[in-house]
């Protein structure tokens, strides 16, 4: 996509966004559900982020609200999220004024999101989920899912044990 697409996108578009492909033009408009709730509730309705779409979203980045979203998700202080997600306090502040996160941090909050949704899939409700993600974790070599996760191998591991977990191979 050319930077003054991507520009002209961040400045038009600071709500959630569903990206649609129309024959060669890529069309944005502002969605019920964003990318987190899409990752951590399942698809709703019409909206859905296959991987084309995803890519395409976090290479313009998602809006500051996704972070929010995945705050509330995963019911953990904005102060203890953003390190985990590569954030200083003083680019939290210029991407809130700017109203969007860059690709990076964008990939690092969807890495959460997915790893909420697919915690909350194996342990049945987002009461569990939460409270298997914060807590030590045998698997882990007793780390914390939610600080282990901060890499993608980590994340990956985390996946790993829960689809361990989900088939009775807890080890």
């Amino acid at each position: 996509m050319s930077e003054t697409l991507t520009k002209s996108l961040s400045k038009k578009f600071s709500g959630k966004l569903v990206v649609h492909h129309k024959g060669s033009s890529l069309g944005l408009k502002k969605a019920v559900g964003g990318v987190v709730s899409y990752c951590v509730h399942g698809p709703t309705g019409k909206i859905a982020f296959p991987p084309g779409k995803m890519v395409e979203v976090l290479r313009i980045g998602l809006p500051v609200r996704e972070l929010m979203d995945l705050q509330a998700s995963l019911a953990v202080p904005m102060e203890k999220l953003v390190p985990m997600l590569g954030i200083s306090k003083a680019t939290l502040h210029r991407r809130k004024t700017a109203g969007r996160l860059d690709q990076a941090e964008s990939d690092r909050v969807v890495r959460y999101a997915r790893l909420m949704g697919r915690a909350i899939e194996v342990m049945e409700s987002e009461d569990n989920a939460r409270q298997w993600l914060a807590s030590p974790q045998f698997g882990l070599g007793g780390a914390v899912p939610l600080e282990y996760a901060e890499t993608e191998v980590g994340a990956r591991e985390v996946e790993d044990l829960l689809g361990r977990i989900e088939y009775g191979v807890y080890s």
